[in-house]
């Protein structure tokens, strides 16, 4: 009798019930300080009744007595929200109360909806930037802080190439939308950045972020091209714009070649960037990793920040993780100190559309030091009252 009493003490299960009237066909997960905050963990899927209901039952072993979690359709690009369609704080209950039920009355679709007095003030900085290195002219975006002119505040600045595919509509290849993605960010207290664009060459985009590999791009120009955004962007910038000027502030980063060319400006210029975002960079042109890294007495700190999908390519995957071993090695040598964190896309194409997903990801990361559920941590949030009571 008493080892079927302690038997039953160990398997004791905690029960969530959810109905959401707005129904799809993306499974439905829960996610929270039991499992680190997955917002896609298989072993936490709900199972679904019919349309509407959900229910999951959890070991209480691997919870706490103050059980938090939320409720998403496989990532917080598709979280729950309220029936406003405003983003939610994390629910709390109490372990002992063994059964619980929620109502979700919508959710986010690929990070939407979003909210329009959050976006972002979009400026031309000029149309016809001059590039004294290279001698000839670029159009260059500022996004600035939906509140931009009726605060006081200074920003960081993250550079990003590839303007053309941001944020602007008609992009044939698409575009990141990082116009929607920062009022996102905004929305959930993190608002506070400035991205300044720059527009690719379109016939020079190649040579110039190619750093000095004339069998790929005969007349290399990416020296030139780290040189312009370090020596002559960032000091215009500065001067014209609220911006925190120091390296801990400042990060730089693009996709493909605009990956590769923004990990040449973190390692060249470590005295101007600490922070990199790198998608699915075009490591291709340097298989051996055989980047130019200097040696300082005091090595600097650098967060790298690493998407890749694994449909992009066989060996996309592969030539990132000789990437992050080449990191560590580097770092053992104290050239720098890395700090990196790598995200794989098991259904990840090498489009715009993946990058998109993930550019929230990386300035919460980069910027916030946060890469789990971020409403908890904004700052305008509290979260709701403990459920001290069972669900009948």
């Amino acid at each position: 009798m008493g080892l079927n009493i302690i038997t039953y003490f160990l398997y004791t299960n905690m029960k969530f019930t959810l109905y959401t009237s707005e129904a799809d066909e993306r499974p439905i997960f829960i996610t929270g300080n039991f499992n680190t905050w997955n917002p896609k963990d298989y072993n936490f899927q709900l199972t679904k009744s019919d349309t509407h209901n959900y229910f999951i039952e959890i070991n209480d072993e691997i919870l706490s007595d103050i059980v938090e979690f939320k409720f998403t359709k496989g990532g917080w690009e598709n979280v729950e929200l309220d029936k406003y369609g405003s983003i939610t704080p994390n629910k709390k209950v109490l372990k002992s109360a063994k059964t619980v039920s929620h109502n979700v009355e919508k959710w986010r679709f690929n990070w939407g909806p979003f909210k329009e007095e959050f976006y972002p003030i979009v400026e031309i900085i000029s149309e016809e930037f001059y590039i004294p290195q290279l001698e000839r002219h670029r159009k260059v975006w500022a996004l600035l802080p939906y509140d931009y002119y009726v605060s006081d505040k200074s920003y960081p600045v993250l550079y990003l190439q590839d303007a053309q595919n941001l944020f602007n509509e008609g992009s044939p290849y698409g575009n990141w939308e990082i116009d929607k993605k920062l009022s996102l960010l905004a929305e959930y207290g993190r608002g506070d950045l400035i991205v300044i664009a720059v527009e690719h060459g379109s016939e020079d985009r190649i040579k110039e972020y190619i750093f000095d590999n004339d069998s790929v791009a005969k007349g290399s120009e990416g020296k030139k091209y780290i040189r312009f955004i370090a020596d002559t962007l960032k000091p215009y910038v500065d001067l014209n714009f609220r911006t925190k000027r120091d390296r801990e502030n400042t990060g730089i980063g693009g996709s493909s070649l605009g990956g590769l060319i923004s990990i040449y400006s973190g390692f060249l210029y470590p005295e101007v960037y600490s922070k990199l975002m790198i998608f699915s960079p075009s490591l291709w042109v340097e298989p051996q990793n055989n980047f130019p890294l200097l040696s300082f007495r005091n090595p600097y700190n650098i967060k790298i920040y690493l998407y890749g999908g694994e449909l992009e390519g066989s060996r996309m995957v592969k030539r990132i993780r000789v990437f992050e071993n080449n990191l560590q090695k580097w770092e053992y040598k104290k050239l720098f100190n890395f700090e990196f964190k790598t995200n794989i896309n098991p259904e990840g194409t090498h489009n715009e559309f993946y990058w998109s997903q993930e550019f929230p990801k990386a300035v919460e990361w980069l910027f916030y030091n946060n890469e789990g559920n971020p409403a908890e941590f904004a700052p305008q949030l509290q979260s709701e009252d403990l459920n001290y009571e069972a669900n009948d």
